[in-house]
């Protein structure tokens, strides 16, 4: 169903959309730290909350993605049509209602996650969130746009819509940071409004009729129950997970500023800069959704099975060379941070050890499980994902960091243990089911 050309048409455009704003992390969180490290720590901890809330956004988006996908190669393009429609709607919903909360009950969540925080810390993390949590309907209305594209195959478009956002974003930045010093409100507002427009132009384009799928010019806000529940059975599993796998890193987070503003800076720099180390994973994993999805709708497994190989060995390949280039940089990257030398040291250890691991590990742990979703095999990955999220990461992170005093740099050591025991699991599944999906989706 793909050819080499087609795949290269679908995964080039995702990676460069994922070193885009990823990248563009990594510049805000180093703008942020010319303010210094109670600005830097504040952002840090509301971004480990907003990822979390993200999360249910992601996977409502990939429950879309994988019912489109499958309609498109079961050959119904009006069901897929359909499921564009409710997946608009079903985010929009979804990410007012996390607004709403995050307004409400701002100081009271921060309160609740991280206990008492240093009052600057405290300060710059309440103005962020305030300003961000305006940016989430923006930021599930650009989600369920990109998932319509993807699913066809057509992630070029998301990838020019994302550069453009990340330009306005950077500049954005660079204004209201340096120019006009509005330290984290400024960060957040450029936030907001780069998202925005990311929104609105994603889900414009996406109502062209020409395309394989799209969404209805005259759109209507009933509800189709019926396609909902398919959309759920995929995003609800995926969002349980995506949010208790946050959720334990916010529980994770905590722990950290047990450790100190320098603890809590390392962790703050470091996490933007992994973030880039799987970047080829995270972009393959899109990219298998659309591809094994269509595979799955049009009843070809074996042809799902393998690209799945195919594109797993691709992932390993490519992330080996990065992370290989990123050890080589890494002091170099880390110098451009205004940060302690203490700060610097630790961010070095969290760093390189995150690249070794990312080379083998990482796309066994969060690559792979993505051809069992787009296989309707979610509840599986979701299962694992929170038992070995609990019982690894996050009592890891307690046993290592602070009963034998490791403390940060105790808590990544965890974090590799639970890609070991995941990992694990998810080449068993794969071998055992050969995504041949239990309930079909599109019958």
């Amino acid at each position: 169903m793909f050819t080499n050309a087609s795949l290269k048409k679908l995964l080039f455009p995702l990676i460069v959309e994922q070193f885009l704003a990823l990248g563009v992390g990594l510049a805000d969180i180093m703008m942020v730290a010319s303010a210094g490290e109670e600005a830097v720590s504040g952002v840090s901890l509301v971004d480990t909350l907003v990822i979390l809330i993200m999360g249910v956004f992601t996977a409502m988006a990939t429950g879309g993605a994988v019912v489109a996908s499958q309609y498109l190669g079961f050959g119904d393009r009006k069901k897929a049509r359909v499921g564009a429609n409710q997946l608009v709607l079903v985010c929009f919903a979804f990410s007012i209602f996390f607004a709403l909360v995050s307004f409400g009950l701002n100081g009271p969540i921060l309160r609740l996650i991280y206990g008492d925080l240093h009052p600057t810390v405290a300060a710059n993390a309440r103005i962020y969130f305030y300003i961000i949590a305006a940016s989430f309907p923006f930021l599930g209305g650009y989600n369920a746009g990109a998932a319509i594209f993807r699913a066809q195959g057509n992630s070029k478009i998301t990838m020019v819509i994302s550069f453009i956002m990340n330009l306005i974003n950077i500049a954005g930045n660079y204004t209201l940071i340096f120019i006009i010093p509005m330290g984290v409100a400024g960060a957040a507002v450029s936030s907001l409004v780069s998202r925005a427009i990311a929104c609105v132009v994603t889900l414009w384009l996406a109502r062209n009729p020409a395309l394989k799928i799209s969404i209805h010019r005259k759109f209507k806000l009933g509800f189709d129950w019926s396609m909902i529940r398919k959309i759920l059975y995929i995003g609800v599993p995926t969002g349980l997970e995506n949010s208790i796998f946050q959720l334990g890193k916010v529980i994770v987070a905590r722990l950290i500023t047990s450790f100190g503003v320098s603890a809590i800076a390392a962790n703050g720099i470091s996490s933007p800069i992994s973030a880039v180390e799987v970047i080829p994973g995270m972009a393959i994993g899109v990219g298998l959704i659309t591809v094994v999805g269509q595979c799955i709708g049009a009843k070809k497994y074996n042809e799902a099975r393998f690209f799945t190989f195919k594109l797993m060995k691709i992932c390993i390949v490519v992330e080996t060379c990065l992370n290989l280039l990123l050890i080589l940089f890494m002091k170099r990257i880390l110098a451009l941070c205004n940060l302690t030398d203490e700060t610097l040291r630790t961010a070095y250890i969290l760093t390189t050890m995150h690249s070794v691991f990312s080379m083998f590990l990482w796309p066994l742990s969060f690559c792979l499980p993505n051809a069992l979703r787009a296989s309707n095999d979610a509840t599986f990955t979701m299962k694992i994902s929170i038992l070995s999220m609990f019982l690894f990461r996050v009592a890891g992170s307690f046993v290592l960091g602070r009963y034998f005093g490791l403390g940060v740099v105790g808590v990544w050591i965890s974090m590799m243990i639970d890609w070991a025991f995941r990992s694990s699991f998810f080449i068993h599944r794969f071998f055992k089911r050969k995504l041949v999906p239990r309930v079909s989706l599109v019958e």
